[in-house]
């Protein structure tokens, strides 16, 4: 591999005057001198333009399962691209990688999750489902059946639709959001919401304002239930025991569709293929992305259980939505390639028997550190609960700029954490090493202890 010699100064420049990036403060970046500039990456491992070596602990942004650096990915890619680079799929036609795509994903999953509708995101996904399942209830003579429940701070993409499915006023409060149709109930937020009540009762008494959201708003006019089995970007609320078995049991009694939002916790990220897995639930649909390619090109996808697709083929008709780019021959290409990696490194029984079991191992010792009011994790995910008190437990206020600091702090220790309000989540790559993993939790606990010096020299603590 031939490293391109780049002028960082400049492209810092550049930045400024003609890119506005993703979920950023603009003023901020401007008052910084641009953006921090990622120039290449490898297994683990990120390297900035200043010479910085950092281990992603993000895995990108949730999604580089199998690592940087994929040859073999590449390949994919380059090969499809001689052959067929793009073509769509309107007007009667198909390509055959998302053909190949949907049946490796459909075998993964079983029946009677067989049929995929291709995206381009996580986001897209989530807005056909909307517009899909509303459809559905249509076709069958029920077009009252609208109305999607949803959780607060649960994360649903950056669509109109997404935005209004997820429970994150911050977003909603841009773009005058959500858009008529979604309820919204209580996450399953112990630590935050429930600390001090029995977990497996406020697991269920949070699923019970599920039902009893049906019942004010009536049952026949409930379309589906939509939740990721751990809220990711809400900062890996990780639900008690008894809260996704009450959900199935609800959506069953009232006969409204339950979905799963996979773009986070799909492709083993938990130590099982899917989320629901997990969780032991039986989503009638199912929402994709990110690790789907690992990253490497964009593509997300709706799973349709036999419940939904059935009714679809059956009734007929135009189901009218689609993207230029819905099953891309290129993305799926790469999309197959890395399923096949997945299941040929055994990363998916990697995750569930050795790195995730280490990782849970390490993380859990950070709740020792005076900063962590409460370590949690499943699989390769982990969260930290950063307080001002452990006793009684207090938060810091504002929220959030504790979180900003330790982020920052991580970055200047050679570890990527993110910030969720007051809360540090990562989800490393799948590939991660013991050693890693260890490299991991010792940065983490380096940048806590810089974290809790600063607050006390400022005057925090």
């Amino acid at each position: 591999m031939n490293l391109r010699n780049y002028d960082i100064p400049a492209l810092r420049k550049l930045d400024l005057a003609h890119h506005l990036p993703a979920q950023a403060d603009f003023k901020l970046l401007h008052e910084l001198g641009g953006s921090r500039i990622i120039t290449r990456a490898d297994g683990c491992t990120i390297y900035d333009g200043d010479g910085n070596a950092l281990l992603d602990g993000m895995a990108g942004l949730w999604c580089v399962n199998v690592g940087y650096g994929r040859e073999e990915l590449a390949k994919a890619a380059y090969d499809q691209m001689l052959e067929l680079p793009f073509y769509n799929t309107f007007f009667k036609t198909a390509t055959p990688p998302p053909v190949m795509l949907a049946a490796k994903i459909s075998e993964l999953l079983g029946p009677p999750l067989s049929h995929v509708f291709f995206n381009s995101s996580g986001s897209e996904s989530n807005d056909t489902v909307f517009r899909m399942v509303r459809h559905y209830w249509k076709s069958l003579g029920q077009p009252n059946r609208k109305i999607f429940i949803s959780r607060w701070n649960a994360y649903h993409g950056s669509t109109v639709a997404g935005v209004s499915l997820g429970g994150m006023k911050g977003m909603h409060a841009q773009g005058d959001l959500p858009i008529p149709g979604v309820e919204h109930v209580a996450q399953p937020y112990w630590f935050g919401e429930g600390f001090g009540e029995d977990p497996v009762a406020f697991g269920k008494k949070c699923a019970d304002q599920i039902e009893e959201r049906i019942l004010k708003v009536g049952p026949e006019n409930v379309a589906a239930f939509i939740g990721e089995p751990v809220q990711g970007a809400g900062g890996v609320i990780i639900p008690p025991a008894s809260y996704w078995p009450e959900i199935q049991r609800i959506c069953d009694q009232y006969g409204i569709l339950l979905i799963s939002d996979e773009v986070i916790c799909g492709f083993g990220r938990t130590g099982q293929w899917f989320g629901c897995e997990h969780f032991g639930t039986r989503p009638d649909l199912m929402t994709m992305a990110k690790a789907l390619s690992s990253g490497y090109l964009p593509i997300g996808g709706v799973m349709v259980g036999d419940r939904v697709a059935s009714t679809l083929i059956a009734k007929g008709g135009e189901f009218a939505h689609g993207f230029t780019y819905s099953a891309h021959p290129v993305c799926s290409a790469v999309a197959l390639a890395n399923l096949q990696i997945i299941q040929r490194e055994n990363l998916v029984e990697h995750v569930r028997d050795t790195a995730g079991p280490r990782l849970q191992q390490r993380w859990a010792e950070l709740a020792a550190h005076p900063l962590v009011g409460e370590a949690r994790g499943v699989g390769l995910l982990g969260a930290l609960e950063l307080v001002k008190a452990k006793e009684p437990r207090t938060f810091f206020e504002p929220r959030g700029k504790v979180g900003e600091r330790c982020r920052d702090n991580a970055i200047a220790n050679g570890l990527v954490m993110r910030a969720t309000r007051d809360t540090m989540i990562i989800a490393p790559p799948l590939v991660i090493t013991a050693a890693e993993i260890d490299e991991l939790v010792e940065k983490a606990w380096r940048t806590l202890d810089m974290t809790l010096a600063g607050l006390k020299q400022d005057g925090w603590l």
